[in-house]
């Protein structure tokens, strides 16, 4: 059967679960010693369903550099490009923006998703099995008859990979791959957000089920403001978003809690998976890229695994992706530095136990 493509039961909530924010975005960039040539590119959001962008300004200090805007063409991911000739010292690069941000619930029912045995040909570039990022090969295809021995309905086996990731993986800042490397993962059983989602991402690919990943930024003061989550094409609802890590967190917090007899917190991580498996995403985050494994617009020297929230080359070589949430890192070529304005208070659900009893 071939799939439906139009979202059903896609709920965009309103009012307390919308937040507008005025967000200002810095990456500081600093070139290597005499480098002729500095290119740096920016994700830009996009508005969707789920966000409503408002372009703002950008700016670049000390050398005044004027952005050009490029849409790559295999997932239609937007950047802005910087290109400097002969930097001195560091650059800063501001955007100023306001975008406005849903609460998404796909509200999945498992009876209602539709098996498609033959996906189009534009479904391509989220089946392969082979990239820098999302490998599904073998050793991914004898891991899924252990843990989905019968296959049935997609939704359901696709539950039970993600599980099985929450039992089995382990969150670990300080040690990953920082590009969504589903063989990191695979062989250590940890990493961040991106590593375990670029892992459920070749589950999802093994389950003939089109995958990708989606990077985006938390803009409430955080070490490490980039954030990834994973998405699943599920016929007939469309993309539907999963955050397989933050839930593990906040499971974690619901056992550790003091506030919560054991009914009540067995109460709360019921409700915790049931969220996660029926689809959704918060509004506390919203989508710079989606995809994986592509070449940015204009080409860089080599194709992006995954852009994080800038990706950076002097004199043709990729300058290293700092991890600001890696408690031993101590040396790092660029960085960001955020501030927002939220129009009403706002908190961020994988953080706020209490979010799980609201409906």
């Amino acid at each position: 059967m071939r799939p439906c493509l139009t979202q059903t039961r896609l709920t965009r909530r309103s009012v307390p679960t919308r937040s507008a924010t005025t967000w200002t975005f810095q990456s500081w960039v600093t070139p290597p010693y005499h480098a002729k040539e500095m290119r740096v590119w920016i994700p830009v959001p996009q508005s969707d369903f789920g966000q409503e962008m408002t372009e703002g300004d950008w700016s670049s200090f000390p050398m005044e550099v004027a952005p050009k805007m490029g849409t790559e063409k295999v997932f239609g991911n937007t950047f802005a490009y910087f290109e400097y000739a002969n930097p001195n010292g560091a650059q800063i690069i501001r955007h100023k923006f306001k975008i406005k941000i849903w609460e998404l619930r796909w509200n999945l029912d498992a009876d209602k998703v539709i098996a498609v045995k033959t996906w189009p040909e534009s479904f391509a570039p989220y089946l392969r099995s082979e990239s820098q990022a999302v490998v599904a090969d073998d050793r991914f295809k004898k891991l899924m008859a252990e843990v989905v021995p019968q296959r049935g309905n997609p939704l359901k086996d696709f539950s039970a990979v993600m599980d099985w990731v929450i039992k089995d993986f382990k969150y670990n800042h300080d040690d990953a791959s920082l590009h969504a490397s589903s063989v990191w993962a695979f062989e250590k059983r940890h990493g961040h957000c991106s590593d375990y989602h670029g892992f459920c991402s070749a589950m999802g690919r093994v389950l003939d089920s089109p995958t990708r990943m989606t990077y985006g930024i938390n803009p409430f003061p955080k070490n490490s403001p980039s954030h990834c989550k994973m998405e699943a094409y599920l016929s007939p609802y469309g993309w539907v978003s999963f955050d397989v890590s933050e839930t593990q967190n906040l499971l974690a917090a619901v056992a550790k809690s003091a506030d919560y007899d054991d009914a009540a917190k067995q109460r709360l991580s019921l409700a915790a998976k049931d969220r996660l498996v029926k689809g959704y995403r918060d509004n506390t985050w919203y989508v710079q890229t989606h995809g994986s494994d592509y070449d940015l617009e204009p080409k860089a020297a080599k194709r992006a695994a995954v852009v994080r929230t800038a990706y950076v080359e002097a004199d043709g070589e990729e300058l290293p992706d700092c991890d600001a949430a890696n408690h031993s890192q101590r040396m790092f070529s660029w960085m960001t530095i955020h501030k927002y304005v939220p129009d009403h208070p706002v908190t961020y659900t994988f953080k706020d136990i209490k979010s799980l009893e609201s409906k």
